[in-house]
């Protein structure tokens, strides 16, 4: 099929491309009209998204509509906004049985990144907020999560555990620069010898890394760098604010180099777009020194199914069909399986044809071989408990 471009499709053609039954107002999630799309494309340049639907909670819905008279176009484009959230805790619990981590800390909501397959772009709806373009661009920064992390680790009867950063919004994306957050956590990380998991796609990681090799010495650190494709255009206009997949190629090499452990995270595999690149991207990055791999199939809950449906017509629209077909036969005929169960791997032929493939690929590299569990004994709790005086 001939590519065609976003601005000469219309409606009822955008429903072809889905399957039997699809309508173009779902495919679309709330684009009125082309003349919306060629508007929130210009002001949206060089963010994921280009829709920016109310919150699923709002009682309303808008959007911006040209009334003929151009005015729309002095309308701005998108830009980062960051407000100070003041939290009153800072370590989330977690219970979900298919998670490996008890629990974790998120110094920022939202995400500049701009990763247009987030799953966690549906938690910006909690502060009526949208899962679209106000995900990537209005932030939130928590400048007290050092400070209150050194509070909760003191509290009697905490429990030591690996504390997992990166699970839900990056860490060290691109307002890290200026907030040093996620650098003020580890300091009281390491101050009290306290374990951590990371998970991240920028190479600004490395910036961290003369902590997290100290770290690293007695056991308490671990990195993964999640390297969804090595295609700089599809990694551009898929994750565009991220660094580019070299750029976390070199990452891994440093940080590998450091004797810090680092593993590799295809996340997410997307059939038909980029899981013919599984083998390379295992190769390479073990080449750069991961020694453990992991993955996780396309997640599309609530508002993420459309964004990322209006982008894959947007970008590939000769794929759309295969690629959605594809994803609904890993997902029981639906967009989405939420199932603990099947959420993460999928299910299917073609769901365990990539879990096979993965799994040959690392029994070849001899990744995977060992899992790192690190220490939790070495903790040096800021507060100990005062010891009782001798009367004698």
């Amino acid at each position: 099929m001939e590519r065609t471009s976003l601005d000469s499709v219309s409606i009822a053609d955008k429903a072809a491309f889905g399957r039997p039954g699809e309508t173009g107002t779902d495919l679309a999630n709330g684009m009125l009209s082309r003349s919306h799309i060629r508007v929130q494309e210009r002001r949206a340049r060089g963010r994921g998204s280009m829709l920016n639907p109310s919150g699923r909670f709002e009682a309303f819905s808008r959007t911006d509509l040209d009334d003929g008279w151009q005015t729309i176009d002095d309308l701005p484009a998108f830009k980062t906004e960051v407000q100070i959230e003041r939290a009153r805790s800072i370590i989330s619990k977690n219970t979900s049985p298919d998670i490996s981590f008890d629990q974790s800390i998120n110094p920022y909501r939202g995400c500049e990144h701009g990763c247009v397959y987030c799953f966690a772009r549906p938690t910006h709806a909690y502060s009526g907020l949208s899962a679209g373009l106000d995900f990537e661009s209005r932030l939130f920064a928590k400048p007290d999560a050092a400070k209150l992390l050194e509070r909760e680790i003191s509290r009697p009867g905490y429990v030591v555990k690996p504390i997992a950063i990166g699970t839900n919004t990056d860490p060290y994306q691109p307002i890290e620069r200026k907030w040093l957050i996620m650098r003020s956590i580890l300091e009281v990380l390491e101050r009290h010898n306290h374990p951590v998991g990371i998970v991240t796609k920028s190479s600004l990681v490395v910036r961290d890394m003369e902590i997290l090799a100290r770290m690293a010495e007695k056991g308490l650190a671990k990195v993964a760098l999640s390297v969804t494709t090595l295609d700089r255009t599809l990694s551009r206009s898929m994750e565009p604010r991220c660094p580019t997949p070299s750029k976390r190629l070199e990452a891994i090499k440093h940080l590998s180099d450091a004797g810090i452990p680092t593993s590799v995270m295809i996340a997410p595999i997307i059939p038909g777009l980029n899981d013919h690149e599984i083998e390379r991207i295992l190769d390479a990055t073990h080449g750069m020194g991961a020694r453990e791999a992991g993955y996780v199939l396309l997640r599309l809950p609530l508002e993420v199914a459309p964004i990322f449906k209006e982008w894959l017509l947007r970008h590939y629209p000769e794929r759309y069909r295969h690629v959605m077909s594809l994803i609904r036969s890993m997902r029981g005929g639906k967009d989405y399986d939420a199932d603990w169960n099947k959420r993460m791997r999928g299910t299917g032929p073609y769901a365990w044809q990539i879990s096979r493939r993965i799994e040959m690929a690392c029994k070849r590299l001899e990744m995977n071989t060992s899992r790192l569990q690190l220490r939790s004994d070495l903790f040096v709790n800021p507060n100990p408990p005062a010891k009782q005086l001798s009367l004698l």
